[in-house]
């Protein structure tokens, strides 16, 4: 009987743990039991960070290793990179991972999101991440280490799926394609063409882009997504049919993947996705891209003026 019994709740157990590894948004219960029976745990801030304190267990792979090096790090890092970086987490296609973030603000969600989809790109099965970060962990009164956890090394060889990233030539092609909706997930600044990023050398949005702030799927001031009725409540602004195609985009494949990460992972929407290399790839082509919302040349010169008292003199931003 107490074979039975032990054999009963191990099936229970692995059942739980096998909703909750295909869950995208973990809670912190969920997070340790996953960690309990074995997922790995992967830490993506920085380094320091990491040392100070993090979730027991989890191992440090700090958000820069995901980005491209370069001037435009939306672009994703080469194949090279991404396998070692893949082998040093110990981790295979069947390895349940979970993504933990600070659980700063809105933006410092973007950064799980983005490697999240890296990870689904490069075939990893069972991903989640731990909604609220290590915030929302201690918040929990859950427990924080400072020893270094090491995975044993895998000798996986990924290949980059690119079904969730849509490039230059694809976003261009789109255009064409009356279809296909392109969100940009920026602040209404950017999209107005009212800002731009540094790297990019040119304001406005891609021609048709619709406007959906990636700070939209939270409370004000929160790091954790809102429930999936308030998420599906913003989705439906974009007047989007069921099985539309979405490129989500925004400056450099930060913003976007929160985009991304709610439409498809979270909501299921088929054929989003991700243009990673976003405005500062799309104004970098050799010749110039058409633009919605780029100034004339006399109001770039007034955003420009306004940005640098803004920058110096502490006046509002443009």
């Amino acid at each position: 009987m107490l074979a039975v019994l032990r054999l009963l709740l191990l099936c229970l157990s692995c059942t739980a743990t096998g909703a909750w590894a295909t869950a995208p948004l973990l809670t912190p219960a969920q997070t340790k039991a996953l960690g309990e029976s074995g997922a790995r745990l992967i830490d993506i801030r920085e380094g320091p960070a990491y040392a100070l304190q993090h979730v027991p267990g989890a191992v440090s792979a700090p958000y820069p290793l995901w980005r491209a090096p370069g001037a435009n790090a939306g672009l994703p890092p080469s194949q090279p990179a991404l396998t070692a970086l893949v082998q040093e987490l110990g981790l295979t296609p069947d390895t349940p991972a979970v993504i933990i973030y600070t659980g700063i603000d809105a933006t410092d969600f973007g950064g799980a999101a983005r490697v999240y989809w890296t990870l689904k790109s490069l075939g990893v099965q069972q991903l989640s991440i731990l909604n609220g970060g290590l915030t929302a962990w201690k918040a929990a009164g859950l427990p924080v280490a400072s020893q270094a956890s090491v995975a044993s090394r895998s000798r996986w060889q990924p290949q980059f799926n690119p079904q969730w990233m849509a490039t230059r030539d694809q976003v261009r092609a789109s255009l064409d394609e009356p279809g296909v909706l392109r969100v940009d997930a920026r602040p209404a600044p950017f999209y107005q063409g009212r800002i731009a990023a540094d790297a990019a050398h040119a304001r406005g949005t891609l021609p048709g882009a619709v406007n959906l702030d990636s700070e939209n799927w939270f409370e004000l001031g929160s790091a954790a997504l809102m429930d999936k009725a308030a998420l599906q409540d913003e989705a439906d602004k974009l007047n989007a049919a069921p099985s539309q195609p979405i490129i989500a985009f925004c400056n450099a494949g930060h913003w976007s993947a929160t985009d991304w990460f709610v439409l498809s992972e979270v909501l299921g929407r088929p054929g989003v996705r991700m243009y990673p290399g976003s405005i500062i790839d799309w104004t970098s082509a050799p010749a110039p891209l058409p633009m919605d919302n780029e100034p004339g040349r006399w109001q770039q010169l007034r955003y420009a003026a306004l940005a640098w008292a803004h920058r110096n003199l502490g006046t509002p931003a443009p």
